[in-house]
């Protein structure tokens, strides 16, 4: 086998360093992650020598400090006037790298609420997949809770509201609902006593309605296979007994076929 030349194998092994140096460099961008301080000095001054803007994640910053590298959010660098020629100490370092870890969890909350409102339950469970420290979601969390962008007591309003209007759901499976994202139980009750006993009624007399017409056979069967329907999208009992009779008045059976029991 022919053998290349010393200069084809330097050029080649320049290369493929270059490509290492890049898809290492790509490996830290992705991730968008300080290494920590570790292996930096105690005891020195560290001069910024570059400030260098990376491609992803968008927003963050690659500081050198000669031969040391950090990587911080852009809020970061600019609290704390990063900027080339700038001297920071280790313990200062420490303090950055911490309010950095924050921001970062407040970007991914701000992230997480981009298509839809969330629960701060269901904000934490989402920065707890990724890995972020417990100290620094509770910050994120508190902030976007201060910021109004995180209010439990008004998406849980709205989320009664828009399940009763929208989806005729009855309060139970609402109450379910809520309590799954996390919702203080007694922020739930509050919504829920916002929802009238007549909107919900009318609620179920339209999801009882379509129900009833698509049951054939006797009235034992359909208040039956209505009634069930009903109670399974968490509509009360006493909701359902009215919404039966009714239907029973609107299809003209006789006042003996109406349901007088609860469906509780």
């Amino acid at each position: 086998m022919r053998k290349g030349n010393s200069h084809e194998h330097q050029e080649g092994q320049g290369i493929h360093e270059e490509q290492g140096i890049h898809e290492e460099r790509g490996i830290h961008e992705e991730q968008g992650i300080h290494e920590g301080l570790a292996g930096f000095p105690d005891d020195e001054t560290l001069w910024i020598t570059e400030v260098e803007r990376l491609a992803k994640p968008r927003g963050r910053y690659l500081i050198s400090f000669g031969p040391y590298t950090l990587s911080v959010h852009e809020d970061v660098l600019v609290k704390y006037r990063m900027v080339k020629g700038n001297a920071f100490t280790k313990q200062e370092l420490e303090e950055i790298v911490v309010a950095d870890e924050r921001q970062q969890a407040y970007v991914e909350g701000l992230k997480a609420l981009e298509r839809k409102p969330r629960t701060r339950k269901e904000i934490e469970m989402k920065l707890r997949q990724k890995g972020i420290e417990t100290g620094s979601i509770e910050y994120a969390l508190n902030r976007l809770v201060e910021e109004r962008l995180v209010d439990d007591e008004s998406y849980a309003r709205q989320w009664a509201q828009q399940r009763i209007r929208n989806h005729r759901k009855g309060k139970a499976w609402i109450r379910q609902e809520l309590q799954q994202k996390g919702v203080d139980k007694s922020i739930i009750s509050e919504a829920l006593a916002e929802v009238s006993s007549d909107q919900e009624f009318e609620a179920a007399l339209a999801a009882g309605r379509k129900k009833w017409n698509q049951t054939k056979g006797e009235a034992a069967d359909r208040k039956r296979k209505t009634g069930a329907y009903l109670m399974r999208r968490g509509y009360s009992g006493e909701q359902v007994r009215k919404v039966i009779n009714q239907l029973l008045k609107e299809d003209a059976y006789p006042e003996d076929e109406e349901e007088y029991f609860s469906f509780d």
